[in-house]
């Protein structure tokens, strides 16, 4: 039989306390995993027993938790009984459950450095097995060559196809997983479909790109790189193996040109590939205590698999993809490259409006998604809305663990924030007041304030 317990709880469970939702069980598993084996991992490999990383995983593993982290409470200023809070983001590189809000904002951000009426294609560029511990082992060295030489190929190739020196115009990013967690960089370009000619002040169009040529290209110009970057023998030796190896040049992949509305935006049809966490939570399947095992569709079978590895395989499959503090993982060069953008866009606009080869509505601007609209997208629930009087709630406290309390409407209110307009008596017969808004116009009432 069941009792009721209000009398033992005089101050039962509030609206604000149901309106955090729970963490995620595959979450919960994500965190148990560094909590337990982030100290035995750092004794192992102590290349990662550092404040860089140590700060890392504890905004990670804090990450949800509004006393640990911050929060922004929200309440309804009509009725006063309307509570939301909101837990501040972690923004650490580890963080799965933050990777959502990188992702949209990511998409946004690349939308709108798109120029109209071009073409764009989706430009994969590997490197090859026998290279990936050299990247690994160099990867402050080589990482920002690395980018940077996979525009030199692709301006290379432009020019030669049309026999004119083309700027093409790119948006790289790099990425260092691949779909089982493990170390693989490559290259993945948004790049513009042709090549600007300064000299003729002309927009060049490409149909196609020869493969054969691509291949070539990049193995000539990521082994040149590495050549340069990495000076050692043993280097030298291994560029040498993979020329003899590799006589076709490396693995490039081009997918065919398209005008990006086809999919909102190009940018958010590759979305899912350039900026994804190297092992998101919903893959997680089980955990033991000593071996984690989860899922991903192969590349080379498409179908899913499973892994199953140990706790600290598991762990160093995660953190080896964190780049160093101030790292860009998201560049922008030739005529995409945010210093120039503003002025070439409008020459490229006026060169292509002479051959009438603007496409209209091309290209389709993404706006940031608030917490507030990302929340009604995954429950169908608007959470700033009070439940009680269906009034829009506003914000009523700010706390960081930092910098303590950083705004109070309570306090604003008391400093003179609201005009008071009409007496009104408080339940203990104290004299109170109804305090409004000088500006907004929205009233609330508030017994016993002074």
């Amino acid at each position: 039989m069941l009792k009721k317990r209000h009398r033992q709880h005089p101050n039962p469970p509030t609206r604000w306390a149901l309106m955090i939702a729970a963490p995620a069980r595959d979450w919960n598993v994500f965190k148990q995993i560094f909590t337990e084996h982030w100290d035995g991992f750092k004794r192992l490999y102590p290349r990662y027993d550092t404040l860089y990383y140590e700060g890392l995983v504890d905004k990670m593993l804090a990450c949800g938790g509004p006393e640990k982290i911050g929060y922004i409470a929200y309440r309804c200023l009509h009725c006063g009984q309307g509570q939301h809070r909101v837990a501040m983001s972690c923004k650490s590189a580890l963080c799965l459950r933050c990777a959502k809000v990188y992702v949209d904002n990511w998409v946004s951000q690349v939308s709108r450095m798109l120029h109209e009426g071009v073409i764009y294609r989706h430009i994969v560029l590997t490197v090859p097995e026998i290279l990936r511990k050299t990247f690994y082992q160099q990867a402050q060295a080589v990482l920002s060559p690395f980018m940077r030489c996979g525009v030199r190929c692709l301006d290379d190739v432009f020019s030669r196809v049309k026999g004119r020196a083309l700027q093409g115009g790119y948006i790289v990013v790099i990425q260092t997983h691949g779909r089982n967690g493990q170390y693989n960089p490559h290259l993945h370009i948004i790049a513009t479909s042709g090549g600007w000619d300064p000299q003729a002040s002309q927009w060049y169009h490409l149909d196609y790109i020869p493969y054969r040529l691509l291949r070539k290209k990049w193995q000539w110009h990521l082994l040149t790189m590495l050549r340069q970057t990495v000076q050692t023998d043993a280097m030298a030796r291994l560029i040498d193996v993979c020329y003899t190896r590799y006589r076709e040049g490396f693995v490039t992949n081009v997918q065919k040109g398209d005008v990006p509305t086809r999919y909102q935006t190009l940018a958010t049809h590759l979305a899912k590939y350039v900026v994804s966490p190297p092992i998101s939570v919903r893959r997680i399947d089980r955990y033991d205590g000593h071996q984690v095992t989860y899922h991903y569709r192969s590349h080379k079978s498409e179908r899913v698999e499973w892994e199953r590895v140990d706790v600290y395989t598991f762990i160093g499959r995660m953190v080896q993809h964190t780049f160093a503090k101030g790292f860009k993982r998201i560049r922008y060069y030739g005529v995409q490259a945010t210093k120039t953008f503003a002025k070439l866009k409008r020459l490229i606009h006026a060169a292509l409006a002479k051959v009438q080869g603007i496409m209209k509505g091309a290209i389709k601007i993404i706006a940031p998604l608030t917490y507030r609209q990302r929340y009604q997208q995954s429950s169908g629930r608007d959470p700033l809305r009070c439940p009680y009087g269906q009034s829009d709630m506003e914000v009523w406290h700010i706390w960081h663990p930092t910098y303590g309390v950083i705004y109070d409407e309570l306090e604003a209110m008391k400093r003179g924030k609201y005009a008071s307009q009409a007496p009104r008596a408080a339940p203990t017969g104290s004299p109170g007041r109804t305090l409004r808004p000088a500006a907004r116009g929205i009233s609330l009432s508030l017994p016993g304030l002074r």
